[in-house]
């Protein structure tokens, strides 16, 4: 485990890697603890979950273990990041109370369609690498702007859609849970692409850059979209059994 020997820990490291892992699974397990399961909570716990498996599956990239080589901790890293969009979104709809099921039909399609890509595609996933800062994966080139498309453009749709409901006239604590969802899902977006612009070589790296600051997600999903959504209706007593005491 060469670099956890290391004298410095950069922002995207393998030590980093891994606690942010025991971070989000942690937070996972207290999301399930904390509140009663319901499908609200279920998503919450799936996409932290997810999270989590990336930043494993980034770490052992870079350090092997288990008898998975680096290319298949690769693929099962993307296949749990590409789950992201759709289940953000359909929270989203759930937190929202409303039916949106073509769109979220959709956006399960079009993510198990390339979680099936790069799972079992021999140009699916290839050479990834671990650059000690951060990991780099290479996908077949035709595959990039397409994936590029549908992963921007549904987390795009979801800020838009969780503002655009939270000022829609519904339940505070309804509108409040969209925006820090909303917040969230922009502090997973925006500082990516700002270290895209600043230095454009990083770009090979979006996947684990991205997921470098997928903890703040992780942080405002439990510490704010689940309490707030939760809080207008236990303290009003309007519905019971909500929330474990």
């Amino acid at each position: 485990m060469r670099y956890l020997k290391t004298n410095t820990t950069y922002c995207f490291s393998p030590p980093v890697m891994i606690a942010t892992f025991f971070i989000e699974i942690g937070l996972a397990i207290y999301v399930v603890w904390r509140y009663k399961l319901n499908e609200i909570t279920r998503l919450a716990a799936a996409l932290l979950v997810f999270l989590a498996i990336f930043q494993l599956a980034e770490y052992n990239v870079c350090e092997g273990s288990f008898g998975i080589n680096s290319l298949g901790w690769a693929r099962l890293g993307y296949v749990a990041i590409t789950m992201l969009p759709p289940i953000g979104f359909h929270m989203a709809t759930k937190i929202a109370d409303q039916k949106q099921r073509g769109l979220v039909a959709f956006a399960y399609a079009a993510g198990i369609a390339f979680a099936l890509f790069f799972a079992f595609s021999g140009d699916g996933i290839t050479s990834p690498a671990c650059l000690g800062n951060y990991v780099i994966f290479e996908s077949a080139p035709g595959s990039v702007w397409l994936y590029t498309l549908y992963y921007y453009g549904w987390l795009a749709l979801t800020i838009v859609y969780a503002f655009t409901r939270a000022k829609a006239g519904i339940a505070k604590n309804k509108a409040r849970a969209l925006t820090s969802l909303a917040l969230g899902y922009a502090a997973f977006i925006l500082p990516t692409t700002a270290v895209n612009i600043i230095d454009p070589s990083t770009r090979a790296g979006i996947p684990s850059i991205m997921c470098g600051f997928a903890v703040i997600l992780a942080i405002i999903l439990a510490g704010g979209v689940l309490p707030q959504y939760y809080r207008v209706i236990t303290l009003g007593g309007l519905v019971s059994g909500k929330i474990k005491k």
